[in-house]
């Protein structure tokens, strides 16, 4: 393994030792730390951290699934066989595959659905994504009611709260659901619903972890409606090793919290036959440093987000071993093979070991677009041409190069290019020091010494100053207008963000489904993310365009035009670069992980190389897409 930090080998062999000989059995066939942080719940509808979801996708299965060795990402069959979506693209059948089975040998129904998409839809829950389920038609109803319901119970006097009033609220709870919201188990087998509207991500939703089913027979035992609220008590004896009952690839032998999780393969999983380890085991290591130190020891296969300091001197070594080779690596990327398949057909040297792909994200400016600052100055920045003279007065090309320096591409859009299949993202502005200053003498500025002091708003950690530091010199020495920079703690961050109080600040997205509204969205004028208090009906009404258009290529058309608005036209933000993730794995002993910027990685498709335990062949991506392999070196 590729010898980063030697003298601390012994140290993290010592610790990560300690964690995976914890009374654990027998070794797992793969090992790998899951994020930079524990697995917080196995409650499917009230988890929103990506180690829990990462754990998800091996116990759990939704309708759909992703098929994450397409560039497209493409939905595919999961419990559901096959599925009907209705001329008018709101009303979806799906019908769930015969041998569906529950890890206790039971069938997985049509029922449990509506059991589990119920659960996401109550505020006793409070699920983080309980957005998405509010796209039934119906379902803001049902919420609204609900909370209703449970406001003008705990207002009821205390001798009028008992048990059976409690009940008695749950039972007209699951009898108002019934009647009012769209989803419908029509037998065992048969799943329908209706939007309130056209979703053409609908599926793709589907397959995300909070759209996983329960089992209610288990869950229901451990969620009753207290006396003293009427909401349900909602107790989680139901995730533990010894009692979840669970239908994905792999089942939940061991769970250590804070320590570390083992899977066992799942024997009565669907496609079982297609899953190439027997065993995972996930040890929880919370400090960055000593991640890369286990895998560096052999203690683990594969470590998934390393974010330590020195990221940016792991990437350099990588950048190094392609330099040494050159002409090969120019070769075999001309192929249109995957990076990881590249790093394959290279020779041997452990600096292939280090992996740096697109992320499905971008960091970016916003720029306060209101009128008025919150102490009662005029805001420059509520004139479009303001914003695009400082867009195009940053260097994105040095920030990245100088400052970031793991790779990241430059991003003159929001959307991450080629990131989503059919998806043509605009041209956005380029880097133009002479045509941001003539802009900004446009709008009325000739003299930019005269220009109000323009202050960076950015939380502290995470080398936010750096990339503060770096746009203010632009901004100076491409505009020469004033700059400060306004480092607070992050909760005085976010709360002067979500008060407009900034005239610039930092910001970013991780997408949360493959569609571009998901980053689109977040510009609509009453979207709770509008952070910027952007307002453009021309923009609005592009969206709701969308909404509704049933043609495809005609919808990827209208969102390509509204993001062309902002990118190119209002500039209500100036993207900076998307992220890239960071991996450490040995392409040449583990197959199934995949480089692409939406990556979710599956650990029910990881197969160790050589063991016969699967088919010992790697796996790769079709020809690659421009923009979405490897950070270019």
């Amino acid at each position: 393994m590729l010898k980063l930090l030697v003298p601390l080998i012994l140290i993290c062999g010592l610790v990560v030792g300690a964690v995976l000989s914890d009374g654990a059995s027998k070794p797992a066939d793969f090992t790998y730390i899951n994020g930079s942080g524990t697995i917080n719940t196995l409650d499917l509808q009230r988890m929103s951290w990506q180690p829990d979801l990462r754990a998800a996708r091996m116990f759990f299965e939704g309708l759909t699934a992703n098929d994450v060795f397409t560039w497209g990402y493409d939905v595919v069959p999961g419990v559901a066989e096959r599925w009907e979506i209705s001329d008018d693209g709101r009303t979806y059948t799906f019908h769930l595959r015969e041998d569906a089975r529950w890890s206790n040998g039971e069938p997985v129904v049509a029922g449990d659905f509506v059991f589990s998409w119920r659960r996401a839809l109550l505020p006793d829950i409070a699920s983080d994504y309980i957005a998405f389920f509010m796209l039934i038609e119906g379902a803001p109803e049902f919420y609204t009611w609900r909370q209703e319901a449970i406001d003008a119970y705990e207002a009821r006097p205390e001798s009028e709260r008992t048990q059976d009033a409690a009940d008695a609220l749950w039972e007209e709870t699951q009898r108002r659901f019934d009647e009012t919201v769209a989803l419908k188990a029509i037998d065992d087998r048969t799943l329908t619903m209706t939007l309130s509207e056209p979703t053409p991500y609908w599926l793709d939703l589907c397959a995300f972890a909070v759209f996983y089913p329960v089992y209610p027979d288990l869950v229901s035992r451990y969620e009753k409606p207290a006396a003293s609220t009427g909401r349900l008590d909602l107790r989680q004896g139901w995730t533990k090793p010894d009692r979840i009952v669970s239908n994905g690839p792999f089942v939940l032998s061991e769970w250590k919290f804070r320590r570390s999780m083992r899977a066992e393969k799942n024997p009565h999983y669907w496609n079982r036959d297609a899953i190439a380890v027997d065993s995972i085991e996930m040890p929880v290591v919370d400090e960055p440093n000593s991640m890369v130190l286990a895998f560096e020891s052999g203690a683990v296969d594969f470590v998934t987000d390393v974010t330590v300091g020195y990221r940016a001197d792991i990437y350099a070594r990588k950048l190094a071993f392609y330099d040494e080779h050159r002409e090969q690596y120019e070769a075999l990327k001309a192929e249109g093979l995957d990076p990881i398949e590249i790093d394959r057909r290279l020779p041997d040297d452990p600096r292939k070991n280090i992996h740096v792909f697109p992320a499905f994200a971008t960091y970016w400016y916003n720029f306060n677009c209101l009128e008025k600052l919150p102490d009662g100055r005029d805001n420059p920045f509520h004139d479009p041409r303001v914003r695009r003279a400082f867009a195009m007065a940053v260097d994105k090309e040095t920030l990245v190069r100088e400052v970031k320096r793991t790779g990241e591409p430059v991003a003159s859009t929001l959307i991450p290019p080629n990131s989503i299949g059919g998806y043509e993202s605009p041209k956005g502005l380029g880097y133009d020091p002479a045509a941001a200053r003539a802009l900004l003498a446009e709008a009325g500025w000739p003299d930019p010494s005269q220009f109000p002091t323009v202050d960076i708003l950015f939380n502290k950690d995470a080398g936010h100053d750096l990339i503060a530091q770096s746009v203010a010199k632009d901004w100076q020495r491409n505009l020469g207008v004033p700059v400060s920079l306004a480092q607070k703690e992050l909760k005085v961050y976010r709360n002067d963000l979500k008060k407009q109080n900034y005239m610039v600040s930092r910001a970013g997205w991780y997408a949360d489904y493959g569609d571009p509204t998901t980053f689109l969205e977040v510009n609509r004028s009453t979207d709770g993310n509008n952070d910027r208090k952007y307002n453009n009906p021309v923009y609005d009404d592009l969206l709701d365009q969308a909404r509704t258009e049933t043609d495809p290529a005609r919808r990827m058309e209208i969102l390509s035009e509204a993001e062309r608005i902002i990118m190119e036209e209002d500039l209500p933000m100036v993207p900076l670069y998307h992220y890239v993730t960071v991996y450490l794995f040995d392409p040449d002993e583990i197959s199934g992980i995949n480089p692409h910027a939406r990556a979710m990685q599956q650990m029910y498709l990881i197969d160790v190389l050589g063991d016969g335990k699967g088919p010992d062949v790697p796996r790769t991506m079709p020809a690659l897409a421009p923009s979405l392999g490897e950070a270019t070196p």
